[in-house]
């Protein structure tokens, strides 16, 4: 691979036969990346100036909007991926089935394939910047906002790149990469209905949907599809003739 040219125009992204290399590589020329760290520099911009006169109580109020942002993304995440996500009410309309194999189905389907891992941009930044937003102007009003959506896009780096490391051939140095690699994979390939975290397992912990080994509950035959089988293909084909035409 030329690591100058287009890594994303090149070749297919199976993380099982990648190394950390080019695993860094494609994920800095990844769109989705690459705006994630183009909208770092505004958001942060509008956020430190410090247009008020208490600025001790300025950076106080932006930093307690920040670490606002990153402690409720793991929430957030768990919620969505638990009952968005991994729900069923989206493959089942025709308005929404496109939409979740794009952002989950196709994942599970191929979890190594790096092109389907990373989140839709267009679903992604949204989420991050209402949720985030929101709270983060409750605090601090529209500097605040803007703090909250710099860490929300900061956090999201990390999670992305965990996730991306979650599935590469690769054994991490790190424990608690290891730890986490471990559990996910578990998600993937093992039971599908728990460890819904990334790189935060507190709320499956909180709602009993953590395990951490695999005996600890049976193996899933809907690992891979969750639950869109050939009966629920055949009452609601959609995702099944997108797959289809993708061959």
């Amino acid at each position: 691979m030329n690591a100058s040219g287009s890594f994303w125009r090149e070749r297919t992204h199976h993380l099982d036969k990648m190394t950390l290399r080019e695993l860094v590589i494609a994920y800095f020329q990844y769109p989705a990346v690459i705006a994630y760290i183009i909208l770092l520099f505004p958001s942060s911009y509008m956020a430190i100036v410090p247009w008020q006169e208490n600025i001790a109580t300025h950076w106080s109020l932006l930093l307690l909007a920040a670490m606002t942002a990153v402690l409720v993304y793991p929430a957030v995440w768990y919620l969505l991926h638990r009952f968005v996500l991994h729900g069923q009410y989206l493959y089942r309309s025709p308005l929404t089935a496109a939409l979740w194999k794009r952002i989950h189905f196709d994942h599970h389907q191929d979890p190594n394939n790096l092109r389907v891992l990373f989140g839709a941009l267009y679903t992604t930044l949204p989420t991050v910047a209402i949720v985030t937003m929101t709270v983060g102007n409750l605090i601090g009003g529209y500097q605040g906002a803007a703090a909250a959506f710099a860490a929300g896009l900061a956090t999201t780096l990390v999670y992305e790149f965990c996730h991306c490391i979650q599935h590469l051939r690769y054994v991490p140095k790190s424990q608690f990469l290891r730890r986490i690699k471990r559990l996910h994979l578990l998600h993937h390939f093992h039971n599908e209905n728990g460890n819904y975290g990334i790189t935060n397992y507190f709320w499956d912990k909180l709602s009993g949907t953590f395990y951490g080994q695999s005996n600890d509950v049976p193996s899933s035959s809907t690992v891979f599809n969750l639950g869109y089988s050939e009966q629920e293909s055949d009452r609601y084909p959609w995702v099944a003739k997108l797959s289809e035409s993708n061959q």
